[in-house]
């Protein structure tokens, strides 16, 4: 290492193993990282707040520990981000809303405190849509709006953008975000780093907004996870996020990994899910480089259909939208007129249905469920776009058909958070100057095989991030 200036460079990985051997102290690893947010963040605006008391007393405590001999996290003395609606001891959980910007949280939530055990320290929280349900653009009430650091002229994505950008430029190792719908693996692909998504149940969780617990489709769709730059701090996120928690009885002891495979997998491929025929060159260029790199690593790979897509996509809307319908007038109180935007227009895509459909669609889901089952049986892996088009601006859609076109390229999202199954969001590489990407889907609690194969990804087509946020490509 040159100076400490330049441990904000350091992957995770690379970062705790210097301060575990002490050749670096988790206090210069904070403070590089300060410095980075205080350089870099009044051009994005991804941070919210500083954690700063917070993460400079936890990396003076980590320090002693190994000064004493203690034996460290394997994340020890690494700097998060945590998205805007994620509990953190002491700091407000404001969804980026006027509402909740004095909620102080009394505990962390479960991810929060499990990278704290492993040694991470929280520096600073990120922003998002109002909600978590305001569009895909990361823009908040509270906090305005974040920028890509690739073109200011696109959008980060959403709606863990803040998190995205925060690792895309360095200001942190990890961010910790959460996917209802592509949450993650969309600003993730839109700035260039990679993204995890965990299956239903594997990392436990904490979603109450107030003291009232969540109804069925909101139990069973959001799912925090980590935004790293590299597929190896994917996974060291993994190993410490996974496992059962009190707090959260949805999840589940299954092992970390599975049953190893005695040969590389065949890998199913879908470039254009469902054949609606909008797919970007630069996004068919992606997927076949992706195929290629898995091909050369040994996976027979085939062309595919992503079954029953439509009922997923269908099922998704039913059930979300006739949730939203019931809290709907407390919620749009708490929204502008653009933010309430977004779901007014997809209950017009998604009409509410009556309780007689509502319970139907219950069923539907475990039927699809069934199908990609079997489907996982054969093909073990589904390599397919994050979104069929390259990085948009961030507008905001004023009709049901500019909402279509906004939401549509992004349906295996939806699609894969419907079932539950997992999936990492990877980069290719650079197309006309943006970040190109593509995900990587598994079965059920087969994160495993996602990590593997997006590390074959990596390993051929290379890591984009850190980078310095770049001026507007018009000047």
């Amino acid at each position: 290492m040159g100076t400490t200036s330049e441990l904000w460079t350091l992957e995770a990985s690379a970062l705790a193993k210097l301060v575990a051997s002490g050749e670096v102290s988790a206090a210069e690893a904070v403070e590089a990282h300060l410095e980075r947010i205080a350089a870099v963040n009044p051009r994005v605006n991804a941070v919210t707040r500083l954690l700063e008391d917070g993460a400079r007393q936890a990396a003076r405590e980590t320090d002693r520990r190994r000064a004493a001999g203690e034996r460290l996290g394997p994340l020890a003395g690494v700097p998060f981000t945590v998205k805007e609606n994620i509990h953190v001891a002491g700091s407000a959980t404001t969804h980026g809303v006027p509402y909740f910007r004095d909620r102080v949280a009394k505990a962390d939530a479960p991810p929060v405190r499990r990278l704290r055990a492993a040694g991470a320290i929280p520096i600073g929280r990120t922003n998002m849509p109002d909600l978590a349900i305001a569009g895909v653009h990361t823009v908040s009430q509270l906090f305005g709006d974040t920028v890509n650091p690739w073109d200011p002229q696109r959008t980060p994505g959403g709606t863990s953008g803040g998190d995205a950008v925060a690792v895309a430029t360095g200001m942190a190792a990890l961010g910790l975000g959460n996917d209802s719908g592509g949450s993650i693996r969309n600003p993730a692909t839109f700035n260039g780093v990679a993204g995890l998504k965990p299956s239903y149940g594997r990392f436990p969780a904490d979603h109450r907004m107030t003291d009232q617990e969540p109804v069925l489709g909101h139990q069973l769709f959001p799912v925090d996870g980590p935004l790293a730059r590299s597929v190896a701090d994917l996974r060291a996120a993994y190993e410490v996020l996974a496992g059962t928690d009190p707090q959260d009885p949805r999840a589940v002891p299954a092992p970390l990994y599975g049953p190893r495979p005695e040969a590389p997998v065949r890998v199913g491929v879908v470039t254009d899910p469902g054949g609606r025929g909008d797919v970007h060159p630069d996004v068919r260029a992606a997927i076949e480089a992706a195929a290629a790199a898995l091909e050369d690593a040994g996976h027979p790979v085939e062309e595919v259909e992503v079954p029953r897509l439509q009922d997923a996509l269908d099922g998704f809307g039913a059930l979300l939208m006739t949730e939203f319908s019931l809290a709907w007038p407390v919620l749009r109180r708490l929204l502008t007129d653009d933010s309430a935007r977004h779901i007014e227009l997809d209950t017009r895509r998604h009409p509410a249905v009556g309780l007689e459909e509502y319970l139907r669609q219950t069923g539907v889901r475990l039927g699809v469920q069934r199908a990609w089952a079997r489907f996982f049986e054969r093909c073990p892996l589904l390599l397919g776009p994050v979104s069929t088009r390259p990085v948009p601006e961030p507008v905001v859609p004023r009709t049901a058909e500019e909402q279509d076109a906004m939401m549509a390229p992004m349906r295996l999202l939806t699609a894969t958070t419907y079932v539950g199954v997992p999936a990492v969001a990877v980069p290719t590489g650079l197309a006309a100057g943006l970040p190109q990407g593509v995900q990587v889907v598994a079965g059920m609690y087969r994160e495993d095989l996602c990590l593997d194969a997006a590390q074959c990804i990596e390993d051929r087509l290379g890591v984009l991030a850190p980078l310095d946020p770049r001026p507007c490509r018009n000047g």
